[in-house]
């Protein structure tokens, strides 16, 4: 899963566990879904399970991937009520009692449909977490649809949102500047996100022989896998007793570049896409260190998930980084392909003690988020 998506499921096994009724609603292609907090609580062991059931009739006649269809044809098994599109408002104002709080945590169906049905109910609120406003600050990193709907999203967001979350006081502050073009800025509160710390499992097959450094995350422009491939291409040019490079991600968007240079091969990088929780941690804890030259980030799971298992991290000079882990990681700036080389060449050679960090927990995170209501 990608990190919003463990945000999205950590909420949801949250609000199922409080004794706050909680109602969930899903888009799908034939219309809305509103599930009772039963429905909710059999969707969630379904998505964890991968357990999706048959498709029913109009699963049958519809288009796109089966497993899509299969999970909305369990939505709407699982459905306290179904409306198409123009008929949201009048499902939500039949099933939702007055002053029900909309929180959503996914960047997505913020629509304006949602929020004017949402608006229908006696003293309904609008809570909004927002991951991060990169698709504005770093635009030459996104797709152009992307970038038109994420402005969209923010606007919406300033203008109908009680209340914005936050994952670090960096990404507040993105927001607030951001938001000012739009001429409300709602009320906003920092929460950062839990850390869910998973034991080491086996390590996959194939491993190197010797040192190796490990990135995580989805290879796009964002994340700066060229500086790695640059220095590892030197490595391999010099025939020089090198570390090997694990990238553990799987190949996104916008990098034609950077894949071609992987498609060309050095014997020194592998590609380790699709590894579980457990084995990531593996490859972590036995690895000289992470490597993160991200160059912008909301929060960032994979540097706070290396520290929590003791494992040095290597990291772009980000204020987030600073905010949460302080002085644990090393820093260095994103672009100084020097100072990379010769910090994983000294730690190819001794893998230094790490301070001990207790990650931020879940329990913290909802502690602050639900006192809110």
């Amino acid at each position: 899963m990608t990190g919003v998506d463990r945000v999205e499921f950590a909420y949801l096994r949250a609000l199922l566990a409080d004794p706050v009724p909680l109602f969930a609603l899903a888009r799908t292609r034939l219309g809305y879904v509103l599930l009772s907090q039963q429905g909710a609580a059999e969707i969630l062991r379904r998505a964890t399970s991968d357990d999706w059931g048959r498709l029913d009739a109009l699963g049958r006649v519809s288009k796109g991937p089966k497993m899509r269809r299969r999970a909305e044809a369990d939505l709407r098994r699982a459905a306290l009520a179904r409306a198409l599109p123009w008929r949201l408002g009048a499902i939500l104002r039949r099933h939702l009692p007055p002053g029900t709080l909309y929180c959503n945590t996914g960047h997505s169906n913020l629509t304006e449909r949602v929020v004017t049905a949402w608006r229908g109910l006696p003293n309904a609120r609008i809570a909004v977490l927002v991951h991060d406003t990169i698709p504005l600050d770093f635009p030459q990193y996104q797709r152009p649809e992307t970038l038109r709907k994420f402005k969209r999203f923010l606007g919406r967001t300033a203008q109908a949102a009680d209340i914005i979350i936050c994952n670090s006081r960096a990404t507040l502050a993105d927001c607030q500047r951001h938001m000012q073009v739009f001429g409300r800025i709602p009320e906003g509160i920092v929460a950062p996100l839990g850390i869910e710390t998973v034991p080491p499992g086996p390590a996959p097959p194939g491993l190197p022989p010797g040192p190796y450094f490990v990135c995580v995350g989805t290879i796009e422009p964002r994340k700066n896998h060229a500086l790695l491939l640059d220095i590892w291409d030197r490595f391999a040019a010099e025939g020089r007793d090198a570390p090997h490079l694990l990238l553990c991600g799987a190949r996104g968007w916008n990098n034609a570049a950077v894949f071609a240079r992987l498609d060309a091969g050095n014997p020194l990088v592998q590609e380790r896409p699709g590894l579980s929780d457990g084995e990531i941690a593996a490859l972590l804890v036995h690895s000289r260190g992470l490597l993160f030259p991200s160059l912008a980030e909301g929060y960032g799971l994979p540097p706070i998930e290396a520290a929590a298992l003791g494992v040095p991290a290597v990291v772009a000079d980000l204020a987030v980084y600073r905010e949460t882990l302080d002085d644990i990681p090393i820093y260095l700036p994103p672009q100084d392909i020097y100072s990379w080389r010769q910090k994983i060449e000294q730690l190819q050679e001794q893998r230094p003690p790490t301070a001990p960090y207790v990650p931020p927990s879940w329990d913290r995170h909802f502690n602050i988020v639900l006192r809110q209501r």
